[in-house]
């Protein structure tokens, strides 16, 4: 922007325009709102409708100035929020402008009218805008002394979003949110004249993951959360910048805290991964960490009784460092570490399994997994950020296409979903390979590219034959390719990606669900790799490391190590002596009794974790670590791109899982250098990248058993809101997760006989479950169930997964019957 003093001579760009705003002369290009100018110009007019990120609507009315054309004035104030920047403008605001100000002034009057005088008492109280622009920009005195009007409240939109009518001074802020950002059915305007208000719309439920949003840019204190209503002032609170922990996403937050305790997060602004927007499992899930059954001090299993008792830390490490020594020099100790460890706590991880317990056996993977995945990530994903031409949010939303494989982006990364929303809102073309037409698919306005689960290499392999327009899209410049960790259920998926991505020249994206998956893959908590993209087969590799690490020559184990469930396999099966567990749950792993098996025969189990787990039970060794909001450290998210942050709260005994593992080598004769996430981070710096080439995988995916009577081919995967245990404590949010039900294709029903609402059961060899049947357009022979929703837990009640033949058929019994507990789980 070029601004001078008016009449001064500035030379106009091509596509700009020169205006004259409060007497000063600006460039601006053409098609920008007056109120961006302004704004840009340092001159800030009140406004509530306007937001950067929506539409203009010009509702509140607020933001009138004074506007003359071809040097003759418009007859009336105009609203800057929707008027665009025209050449030889002149503007006068409400700084310059007595006509201005009384207009804004007279606004500002009329919201008042009927607004309840209820400020020490409001949510918004002390950050509200209403507040701040009616001292600013008001009259100082009222001339209305009629009865304001009421309404009964709070007015539940959810059961986690409440309304209070009276407050709203209808911006419409919220309407157009869920209109435009996240595409759900929200709240309308209802009445006319006096009586005009927000309401639920008549025939649309309100169903929305991204509800809390319309509470944070909601001006007034209309719309509250259930969770924090009357809990706390903005002024007793004290504000810390965080990142969230649910999603790969490493959306930028604002944890705000009082006493000890988190009472609300927001989303931060970060115009490059979120912008402005969160999800409400990030904004709501976090009272899992205050949780009353969480660990605070270390236990250990009592030789006598075979009860786990709390104890000192010194002792539980001297036990473990024992334990674990005496294992490393029989058999050896598998080391499975999960996916929501910080990078620096998964840097611990893998330089703690190949320091001290001198093994490769070490997998972050606690879900479904394959070699070929391993392979993929290798040679595609590894070492890819935004500084080096990888995938980023902003490249989603400039691509002319995008094709989803394996991904469902509005359950397993919200914010990536609302790029992709905003990219289609635009002008690009979205596809879908998958079973159905899900809401994601809906809300991108996308092309669903239909097939069986387990049919998905074939379906990419055949694009150019059967779907030409699809490849082609894909080959326009910046197109993008996005996989999902569910592909790993799949063989043969992994391959056909990197092929078709080798063949468009389109960019690929893998994107997980959970945050310390991509931090876990760089640094080497992977059987194959060391930290850096560094293969644990190659011996320059090594040295380098061990140089660094500053370690004798050949140290270092030299042949790759097992996966997931190689570990799993060879603890039950006594050829591992030991296993390290953080907070790994077994009911998220494709063989939860595999898991159970393993944990119950290896001869010491040591686990860091949170709170109780399936593998507490096992454990002869319990170490308390710290969850996020208690320790600092970094994710990496999809992009590559590091999310650091800070301690919000002040630890109750828990540690980082760094410093653990670190005092834990310690007594084990062996120096990690880790003794806090800066330490950890210090030392992954020092050690550096050093990204291996490798080959992407060529994996045939297998012939397709066909369904025989009685039998279909399952489909599922996670929804973002289930039964997580990073959700627990949040009932609020837990009643706005999607109903839990069964879908089949109408041909499908109609050969069962089964009417819509009935109940259907789906089983296998190893359990069943009964769920309600709702009719969708997936292919004939499909049944579609929720991962871990419910009654539902399909890796614990079915033992299968996405591909796996299940048998299916009219239920006899009670809807959500269950061959197990309703919970597992850990998100």
């Amino acid at each position: 922007m070029t601004l001078a003093p008016e009449k001064s001579e500035v030379e106009v760009p091509e596509g700009h325009v020169k205006l004259v705003i409060d007497g000063f002369e600006v460039v601006a290009p053409k098609g920008e709102l007056l109120i961006r100018t302004a704004e840009r110009l340092g001159i800030v007019v009140p406004r509530f409708c306007d937001h950067p990120l929506l539409e203009p609507a010009g509702a509140c009315r607020q933001c009138l100035v004074e506007v003359e054309m071809g040097g003759r004035p418009m007859p009336k104030p105009q609203a800057s929020c929707t008027m665009t920047v025209a050449d030889g403008m002149v503007v006068k605001t409400q700084l310059t402008s007595p006509v201005a100000d009384k207009a804004q002034q007279g606004v500002m009057e009329l919201l008042l009218i009927n607004h309840p005088l209820d400020c020490p008492i409001c949510d918004k109280g002390g950050e509200c805008p209403l507040q701040n622009q009616a001292l600013k920009h008001g009259r100082s005195d009222s001339r209305f002394h009629e009865h304001k009007r009421t309404f009964p409240k709070p007015l539940p939109i959810s059961t986690q979003v409440l309304l209070d009518r009276e407050r709203c001074v209808l911006c419409q802020r919220c309407t157009r949110f869920s209109a435009q950002i996240a595409g759900d059915p929200f709240i309308e305007l209802l009445e006319r004249g006096s009586q005009q208000q927000i309401g639920v719309a008549e025939g649309k439920p309100f169903q929305s993951y991204f509800s809390g949003n319309t509470i944070q840019i909601c001006p007034v204190g209309a719309l509250t959360s259930a969770a924090y209503r009357f809990r706390a002032r903005p002024f007793d609170l004290i504000s810390t910048p965080s990142v969230c922990e649910h999603c790969s996403s490493g959306c930028a937050e604002r944890t705000d805290w009082r006493r000890g305790k988190v009472q609300r997060k927001l989303a931060g602004d970060d115009p490059e991964v979120n912008e402005e927007w969160i999800c409400d499992k990030g904004r709501f899930a976090f009272r899992y960490a205050t949780a009353g059954d969480r660990f605070t001090r270390p236990l250990v299993r009592d030789a006598e009784s075979g009860e786990l008792r709390e104890t000192s830390w010194t002792e539980a490490l001297q036990v473990a460092a024992t334990g674990l020594a005496a294992a490393r020099d029989a058999k050896g100790v598998g080391v499975l570490t999960g996916g929501r460890l910080t990078v620096e706590d998964a840097y611990a991880y893998a330089k703690f399994a190949r320091v001290a317990l001198k093994t490769n056996d070490v997998d972050f993977r606690a879900r479904a997994h394959s070699a070929e995945e391993l392979e993929f990530l290798t040679s595609t994903v590894l070492g890819t950020t935004p500084d080096n031409g990888g995938v980023t949010f902003t490249a989603i939303e400039a691509a002319p296409a995008v094709l989803c494989v394996a991904f469902e982006p509005e359950e397993e990364a919200p914010i990536v979903f609302l790029r992709l929303r905003k990219a289609a809102r635009k002008k690009t073309k979205v596809f879908h390979l998958g079973q159905y037409t899900s809401p994601a698919v809906e809300k991108t306005f996308g092309t669903l590219l239909a097939c069986v689960p387990g049919g998905e290499p074939a379906a990419l392999n055949a694009l150019e034959e059967h779907a030409a327009d699809v490849t082609e899209a894909l080959r326009g410049s910046g197109s993008v390719i996005l996989v999902g960790e569910r592909a790993a259920e799949v063989p043969g998926l992994f391959s056909a990606v990197a092929r078709l991505a080798a063949s468009t020249g389109a960019k690929v994206a893998w994107i997980p669900r959970r945050a310390g998956e991509r931090g876990a893959l760089e640094v080497g908590a992977v059987p194959n790799l060391l930290p850096g993209g560094r293969l644990v087969s190659d011996a320059a590799a090594r040295s380098e490391v061990e140089n660094a690490w500053g370690l004798v020559a050949g140290t270092l184990p030299t042949r790759a190590g097992r996966d997931t469930n190689g570990i799993l396999v060879a603890a039950a099966s006594g050829a591992l002596d030991a296993l390290v567990v953080a907070g790994v749950d077994p009911f998220d792993l494709p063989d939860p009794g595999l898991a159970q098996r393993a944990l119950e025969f290896a001869g010491f189990v040591v686990s860091l974790e949170l709170r109780p787990s399936a593998a507490t039970a096992h454990a002869d060794v319990v170490l308390p670590i710290a969850p996020a909001v208690e320790k600092s450290g970094s994710y990496l998210n999809w992009e590559g791109r590091r999310r650091d942050f800070g301690t919000t709260l002040e630890g109750t005994g828990a540690l980082p899982d760094c410093r653990v593992l670190d005092t834990l080598a310690v007594e084990m004769d062996a120096d990690l250098f880790t003794q806090t996430p800066a330490a950890a981070a210090a030392d992954l710096d020092r050690l550096g990248s050093n990204v291996a080439e490798a080959s992407a995988p060529t994996v045939s995916a297998p012939l397709l058993v066909q369904p025989t009577a009685g039998q279909a081919v399952l489909a599922t995967w996670r929804r973002m809101l289930d039964n997580g245990s990073l959700q627990d404590e949040e009932p609020n949010l837990a009643g706005t997760a999607r109903p839990v039900v069964a879908k089949v294709s109408a041909a499908t029903a109609v050969h069962l006989g089964l009417d819509l609402g009935a109940d259907i059961t789906v089983s296998t060899e190893r359990g069943s479950v009964t769920l309600p049947v709702e009719v969708a357009d997936l292919p004939d022979g499909v049944v579609w169930l929720p991962g871990n929703s419910g009654p539902v837990t399909v890796r614990r009640n079915l033992v299968a997964g996405h591909g796996s033949l299940v048998a299916v058929a009219v239920s006899d019994g009670p809807s959500a019957e269950k061959s197990a507990s309703d919970r597992g789980g850990n998100a």
